[in-house]
């Protein structure tokens, strides 16, 4: 009987091999012990299975990487997918490998790992598995090494883990749980992942919308053509605690971050980072401007050196609400390559003042003092001066005191405050512009 039994399992894995819906739907005792308030996958999991599904059976597509994103609010049962899809890709290939990551140590160990083994244990293939804490691994003795499924904890300075996931000719599944406070590097080194032929290859990136930048938000952005994507609303969901959901409506507001991240899977207008809401900047792209609607106005040079990482150094142009980039530069610590540069563009454009983002533009700015420029350095993400230091502040090209950090500032922020808010620019940007009208 026992006999008969795993051979009816067998054959169900074996029929399942490209169908996790159906797997998801057969494999578990809906109704009865810990399953007996569901009676089967959620809708929006039901949707993702058939992506899958749909993939791998569409001979075309199977040898394709398949990357699935889902953007959502709590309750929904994203660790419970995670565990479904995790059992049914082990359950139904031999020697596959799945990596599973998330956004810390912390959630990898009490979250997601308690919750993939449980959909492990309540499984009917769960005596083939010897399920652990930091790993899912077959008992077969001859393949537990290349037939399993391991919780990986990433860092920034160490991503050599997901370095070597290759598995040529079978299956590999890569899932980042709560993927939007996963470092971009890490997706980076994921991506060598997807270069096996002939080889089923399906990375899934699951979480809350916590950040508008980084890699997860650009699955949804940047490289939407290339990710499966879908936003999901807790309150569409069967399940999740619409009582408690209401409340927070009404005590943050329908269009509050708060409730764009918790509740509708939608990701925050400003990050803790930002100064100008990703709505404002979605609003500028694509204006017309007429030329006397900036002509009138100072130009202003700007130049945002490179930080760290993929950043590029970009110098622009600023005139009146005219904005634009005039060129990108890799990252460069040669100061003085940059400076010729910014001159050239500076006599080209016959710009009235040049301001260089003093995180890293001290150097930008001493290199321009030796070819005779006179340039300004801005510090951002500093307090707003008093009027009286703003009153009291010297103009633009002149030097504070020495070891004066504060004057500094209180210089910058001035012109940044009269030429960014539209009010009158300090004279001597005025005079240049007006004397530029006379000769045109």
């Amino acid at each position: 009987m026992s006999s008969t039994i795993d051979e009816q399992i067998i054959d169900l894995a074996a029929d399942c091999a490209a169908d996790p819906l159906r797997w998801s739907e057969m494999a578990y005792d809906w109704g009865e012990g810990e399953l007996a308030e569901y009676d089967g996958p959620r809708g929006w999991q039901r949707e993702a299975f058939a992506q899958i599904r749909d993939h791998l059976q569409d001979p075309a597509a199977r040898f394709q990487p398949l990357m699935l994103a889902r953007a959502s609010g709590h309750g929904i049962g994203k660790s419970a997918f995670i565990g479904m899809v995790t059992n049914w890709a082990l359950s139904t290939c031999d020697d596959c490998k799945v990596v599973i990551t998330a956004n810390t140590d912390n959630q990898l160990r009490t979250k997601t790992s308690p919750e993939v083994g449980k959909w492990a244990r309540l499984s009917i293939t769960s005596s083939w598995f010897d399920i652990n804490a930091t790993s899912i691994a077959t008992k077969d003795p001859g393949h537990s090494k290349t037939w399993r499924a391991d919780f990986t904890p990433w860092s920034e300075h160490n991503t050599e883990a997901f370095a070597g996931l290759h598995n040529k000719g079978k299956r590999i599944v890569l899932i980042f749980d709560e993927a939007s406070a996963i470092a971009d590097k890490v997706w980076e080194v994921a991506e060598g992942a997807l270069t096996d032929e002939g080889t089923e290859i399906i990375w899934i990136a699951f979480g809350n919308p916590t950040r508008n930048t980084g890699r997860f938000r650009e699955c949804f952005r940047r490289f939407k053509h290339r990710w499966k994507c879908a936003q999901i609303d807790s309150r569409t969901v069967e399940g999740t605690n619409k009582e408690q959901i209401a409340k927070w409506v009404e005590d943050f507001g329908e269009d509050s971050d708060f409730v764009k991240v918790r509740v509708r899977g939608m990701f925050p207008s400003m990050s803790a980072r930002q100064f100008i809401s990703e709505a404002d900047v979605t609003g500028a792209y694509g204006r017309k401007l007429r030329p006397e609607q900036y002509s009138f106005a100072p130009k202003i040079l700007t130049c945002d050196p490179a930080w760290e990482g993929d950043d590029e150094l970009v110098i622009s142009l600023r005139q009146g609400l005219a904005f634009r980039i005039l060129c990108t530069l890799a990252k460069n610590d040669n100061d003085l390559i940059v400076a010729q540069r910014l001159a050239r563009y500076e006599d080209e454009e016959k710009a009235d003042a040049v301001f260089v983002d003093a995180g890293y533009g001290t150097g930008i700015v001493s290199a321009g003092q030796g070819l005779g420029r006179e340039w300004t350095l801005v510090w951002f993400a500093v307090n707003r001066p008093t009027q009286a230091a703003l009153t009291n502040a010297p103009r633009c090209g002149s030097r504070p005191a020495t070891g004066s950090r504060v004057a500094g500032q209180s210089l910058t922020i001035r012109c940044c405050v009269t030429s960014f808010r539209r009010r009158r620019p300090y004279p001597g940007l005025m005079a240049k512009s007006r004397s530029r009208a006379r000769r045109t």
